[in-house]
C-alpha cells in the first residue's frame, strides 16, 4: 500500500505542556495519536510510552509472512494491536505504581495500521479516528467519556456535551488501570481514503464539516495547519494534535 501522511501538534493557547504525542511510520503504516494526563511530566511520560510501545510491537508484524486466509489474517492482526496497546498500558502502569511522582498518568490512544489492502482502528478514550471518502466524513471511533455516556443515554444533547463542565472526563484510558478494554475495527482500504486521528484539544473546536470543508480546497498538509490554528483561534485550551493519512494505492 502507498500512504502519504501528515502530522502536527501544537501546545494550545492555555497550557505550559504538550502531554500529546504522534506517530507517522509510513514504511510500516502505523499512526498513533495519545493524549497524556497526569500532571507535570505524567501525561507526556505516559503518552510517549504509549507511541514508542505499539511502533515496537506493530513493527513486528511486517516481518512476518501468515499462510492464512484473509479472515484469520485480520483477527491474528487485530489482536497484535491489541496486544500492542495493553503492553504499553501495562508498562504506563507499572512505571506510575513504581514512581510516585508519575502516580495517577495516563493517556488515551487511537491507533492506525495499514495492512494488505486493509486499515485497522484501535482506540482508547475520547481522541478520535475519522474517516474521509468520497467528500464524506465519518467519525469511526466513539469517545469513551462520561459525556458520550449521557448522551448515549439520551440525557443531554450531543450540543450540550461539547460544553460541558465534565467533558473531560474519560471512562477508558491507558495506564490508570492495569486492564482496559480496546476497541477495534477492520475497513477496506479504497484509494483515495483520508483518515485523519485527533486529540479533544481539536474535536471539541471544530465540527466535522469544516474539516472536510478545508479539505476541498488545500492539500491535508495545509489542512492539519490550519486546523491547529482555527482551534488556536477558538480559546485552543487544551493541546492540540492530529495526523492525517491517505491511501494513494492498494
Amino acid at each position: 500500500m502507498r500512504i502519504t501522511s501528515a502530522g502536527i501538534t501544537n501546545v494550545g493557547m492555555k497550557r505550559q505542556n504538550n502531554e500529546d504525542n504522534y506517530l507517522i511510520n509510513d514504511e510500516l503504516g502505523v499512526y498513533v495519536v495519545c493524549d497524556g494526563m497526569g500532571g507535570h511530566a505524567g501525561g507526556e511520560y505516559a503518552s510517549q510510552i504509549a507511541v514508542t510501545t505499539v511502533e515496537e510491537v506493530l513493527a513486528n508484524i511486517r516481518d512476518e509472512t501468515l499462510d492464512v486466509d484473509e479472515t484469520t489474517d485480520e483477527q491474528i492482526t487485530q489482536e497484535k494491536i491489541k496486544y500492542a496497546v495493553r503492553l504499553a498500558g501495562k508498562r504506563i502502569y507499572e512505571r506510575a505504581q513504581a514512581d510516585p511522582e508519575f502516580r495517577g498518568m495516563g493517556t488515551t490512544a487511537v491507533i492506525l495500521l495499514f495492512r494488505k489492502g486493509m486499515a485497522y482502528l484501535a482506540h482508547v478514550g475520547d481522541s478520535r479516528g475519522y474517516l474521509i471518502r468520497a467528500g464524506e466524513i465519518t467519525q469511526r471511533t466513539e469517545d469513551h467519556s462520561w459525556v458520550n455516556e449521557q448522551i448515549k443515554a439520551g440525557l443531554i444533547t450531543a450540543e450540550t456535551a461539547k460544553h460541558h463542565r465534565f467533558r473531560n472526563i474519560i471512562t477508558r484510558s491507558l495506564g490508570f488501570q492495569e486492564e482496559v478494554e480496546i476497541d477495534t475495527q477492520v475497513l477496506r482500504a479504497e484509494p483515495g481514503d483520508l483518515y485523519m486521528m485527533c486529540s479533544d484539544g481539536l474535536s471539541n473546536l471544530v465540527e466535522d464539516k469544516e474539516i472536510v470543508e478545508m479539505l476541498e480546497e488545500k492539500s491535508f498538509q495545509e489542512v492539519a495547519r490550519d486546523l491547529i490554528d482555527l482551534a488556536n483561534s477558538r480559546g485552543g485550551d487544551d493541546n492540540i494534535t492530529l495526523v492525517i493519512a491517505r491511501v494513494d494505492g492498494v
